[in-house]
């Protein structure tokens, strides 16, 4: 018989938390979970989720305008705050129902505090001062908001976290950063009516995306009305009778309701006895794992955006399975982190997965690149000016498709279902012998037959 309380304590309530513990119970385990706020994590409590509610609803405005060029006529609308931020809570509450609920269905005790490490077998539960021991202990405490402490009246700008809550719906605001969060919620505040400003110290938006798609996206952003200052950082907020007044490095100074800090994520250690432990992190934070999510302690294991691998919830509950494979079924098991899609849900969006023009023309000496850019269907009637751009990464030496990207409405929706052909090593012959299905935007994907251009040694030829 064990002499530990649990065979398993999980660390943090995220998705990828939770699938170790429900599953690891499932398997007869006793489990036990803490988490500080609340079940589902940043994922379902203050990111994916909300966030793609609050994209649906500020693409409303458009979808009116477009209406008139189908022959609908359609009356005047008026937008309510208040009443998507009480949809969206029920719905949130709802979600971390159902991970209370298959917690409780695996019979994992769940305990509603935070937990910090005592030694590499006992954690302290802060609620109650009481302490458990377990054999195996997972730390999937997730990622937090860079809050830039440096910057002078930091305190007064907000994080995505506040931005799902905020009581009245600004007139302006100022979004500081230039990745994938910063991005959507410029898309999202300016479809919702909100004066929209962008500021990014890089030359370009989505610095880890394809070039195409980065300038497209830019562009198409701009022509909507969203000032986008690239080459730019904010120097200094302050609190003023008209709002917040913002001098930039670039000496500009402006005048908003909010600004809002999107300056990358930080894995959440501090605070939870780790060094305690004997747990090694790096000059990040972040904790340092093996290529099984074990950590420096072998029977302390770290998942998802603690460990600063992958940000990206199914990569977290992906580690876990992992976990489970590796400790409870005897089948080691590595998560494996290559081409992995992804989706950016601004308007529009960009899906994409595996390797970009610029970082395959690193790694190979001849590339094919296979490029279309056209003006979808609905905007035909719609009116629009707006463009898709679809590109196909092919190294020319065995054919195989490398990279596959696309700017456009429902591009994450494509970009899943590339996964699977890119991920299986497809050649560009498999594409161009499978059937487009007609009228769509995506069978640009199997239609695309000769080479835009190529690259040889790195240089366009």
């Amino acid at each position: 018989m064990s002499s530990f309380d649990f065979d398993l304590f999980v660390i943090g309530g995220g998705s990828g938390g939770v699938r170790g513990a429900r599953v690891a119970a499932s398997l007869g385990k006793k489990v036990g979970i803490a988490e500080e706020y609340r079940y589902g994590g940043t994922c379902v409590i203050r990111g994916c989720v909300p966030k793609k509610l609050f994209v649906y609803a500020s693409q409303y405005s458009e979808h009116f305008e477009d209406a008139a060029g189908f022959g609908w006529t359609v009356g005047e609308s008026t937008f309510d705050w208040k009443k998507l931020i009480e949809a969206k809570d029920k719905e949130i509450a709802r979600l971390e129902g159902l991970y209370r609920k298959g917690l409780d269905n695996a019979k994992a005790e769940i305990f509603d505090t935070r937990a910090e490490l005592v030694d590499a077998h006992t954690i302290r539960l802060l609620k109650t001062g009481k302490t458990v021991t377990a054999e195996t202990i997972v730390v999937a405490t997730g990622g937090t908001p860079n809050l830039h402490l440096a910057l002078p009246g930091h305190e007064l700008c907000i994080s995505s976290n506040e931005a799902f809550h905020l009581e009245e719906l600004p007139k302006s605001i100022l979004i500081a950063g230039g990745g994938y969060i910063a991005v959507e919620f410029a898309n999202i505040f300016h479809g919702l009516g909100v004066e929209t400003t962008l500021i990014y110290r890089g030359a370009e938006i989505l610095s880890r995306f394809d070039q195409d798609l980065r300038k497209g996206l830019h562009e198409a952003m701009e022509a909507k009305g969203i000032r986008i200052l690239c080459h730019d950082i904010i120097e200094r907020v302050t609190k003023t009778e008209d709002g917040l007044s913002v001098l930039t490095k670039n000496d500009k100074r402006l005048t908003v309701d909010t600004v809002m800090l999107a300056l990358g994520r930080t894995p959440n250690t501090k605070n939870i006895g780790l060094e305690a432990a004997g747990v090694a992190v790096n000059e990040l934070g972040a904790i340092i794992v093996d290529e099984y999510s074990r950590t420096s302690v072998p029977n302390i294991y770290a998942l998802g955006d603690v460990t600063d691998r992958v940000q990206l919830t199914p990569v977290a509950i992906h580690e876990a399975m992992c976990f489970i494979e590796t400790v409870y079924k005897n089948n080691p098991t590595r998560p494996d982190h290559e081409l992995i899609p992804t989706a950016v849900f601004s308007q529009p969006e960009i899906g994409t997965v595996g390797l970009t023009e610029e970082d395959a023309a690193k790694r190979f000496r001849d590339l094919e690149i296979y490029r279309a850019q056209f003006r979808p269907m609905k905007a035909t009637l719609s009116g629009r000016s707006e463009k898709i751009i679809m590109k196909l990464i092919v190294n020319a030496a065995d054919r195989k498709v490398i990279g596959a990207h696309i700017l456009g409405h429902d591009a994450g929706e494509m970009a899943q279902l590339l996964g699977i052909p890119v991920k299986a090593g497809c050649t560009k012959e498999d594409f161009d012998r499978t059937m487009a299905v007609h009228p769509t935007a995506s069978e640009e994907l199997v239609t695309m037959y000769t080479p835009s251009y190529r690259i040889r040694n790195g240089e366009r030829v």
